[in-house]
């Protein structure tokens, strides 16, 4: 049974603190949708650029950026690498918001399957490791970690598996997560794309923190900023029939919720930037009518005047431009017309 060894250090504790602040400050703020369109269109270059590159895709992210807009049909693997990551990261998106948005063996095989698709043979693509792997170190020159025998990759899965689904209720979401993803990397289950398939299933576990501005998340960024320290932090030495025992995964959580903060701190400001301009910004006024409505789910005309002094027909525009910005949406007709936050 996977029992995990790790320590809620002072240090663990306050990022968890200070990412719960930080997700409620971002929550409770409301942007246009064509700002958030935008900026998850980004976040998605941003990911499929740090995973990849964590990897030794040798492209740069104004060459992603390309790639991705343009979808050459005469591809390299290293644009393929791409284009599998960000097809990947729109299918999690989707799968987030549905109802069976749950974790298993299946799922698992399928993004991999996305993720290695036309760089693996179908032998490989999208399936648990038949065969022995070793992780070398190119610059010493020498294998460093013996990960678990393919027998027992499957075997290993569901405990892990297991583990993340008994405690979802019993364990704060970010030291689950980084559990998840550091076992994950242990267990080596497949032949390639490992850490690509990590990074994306760490994604989703990631999504029940309660983000609502998840897709624009984009945590691999962090990592590819010092790819060797990722790799010292979430790596393992040796045999693993050696070490399992010996493993302890708080050094590693407190790196994971630094990489957690460094992202939520760079979507606020960027959310800030762009915010800002004549059209996009909000007055006071569009805050309190907004306010009104995440609390009562709905709003109308004679409720907005009661909370503002404002005229009829400055009314009348206030509703028009978040409309326009497809923050809300008109329901009804008439006397009886209401708004309500646009899905």
């Amino acid at each position: 049974m996977f029992t995990p060894t790790f320590t809620i250090t002072p240090k663990l504790l306050e990022n968890i603190k200070q990412i719960a602040v930080l997700i409620a400050e971002l929550n409770n703020k409301t942007f246009p949708n064509t700002i958030l369109l935008e900026m998850e269109k980004t976040a998605r270059a941003i990911s499929s650029h740090s995973s990849t590159s964590i990897e030794g895709n040798p492209l740069p992210l104004t060459e992603v950026k390309r790639i991705l807009k343009n979808k050459p049909e005469n591809i390299r693997d290293t644009e393929q690498e791409v284009l599998n990551y960000n097809k990947a990261l729109e299918e999690l998106n989707k799968f987030t918001k549905s109802s069976k948005n749950h974790l298993d063996i299946a799922l698992i095989l399928k993004i991999h399957k996305v993720v290695t698709n036309k760089l693996l043979t179908p032998y490989n693509n999208g399936k648990l490791r038949r065969e022995p792997v070793f992780v070398n170190n190119p610059k010493l020159g020498k294998t460093i970690y013996w990960p678990p025998d393919h027998e027992d990759v499957k075997d290993l899965l569901i405990e892990l598996i297991k583990y993340t689904k008994d405690n979802k209720l019993k364990m704060d979401s970010l030291v689950l997560a980084g559990i998840f993803h550091k076992q994950f990397v242990i267990i080596h289950p497949f032949i390639d794309g490992n850490g690509r398939t990590t990074r994306l299933l760490t994604k989703l576990l990631l999504a029940n923190m309660g983000l609502n501005t998840f897709n624009l998340f984009s945590f691999e960024n962090y990592y590819n900023q010092n790819v060797t320290k990722y790799f010292q932090k979430v790596g393992v030495l040796g045999n693993y029939y050696d070490i399992k025992n010996k493993i302890n995964f708080t050094e590693w959580l407190e790196y994971f919720t630094d990489g957690i903060i460094d992202e939520l701190l760079r979507i606020g400001n960027e959310l800030k930037t762009l915010a800002i301009t004549p059209d996009t910004r909000l007055e006071s006024y569009h805050e309190k009518l907004l306010e009104y409505i995440k609390k009562h789910g709905y709003i109308n005309d004679k409720l907005y005047s009661a909370l503002t002094d404002r005229a009829k027909a400055t009314r009348s525009l206030d509703f028009q431009k978040l409309i326009n910005l497809q923050i809300i949406e008109r329901l009804g007709k008439g006397k009886a017309t209401y708004y309500k936050l646009k899905q």
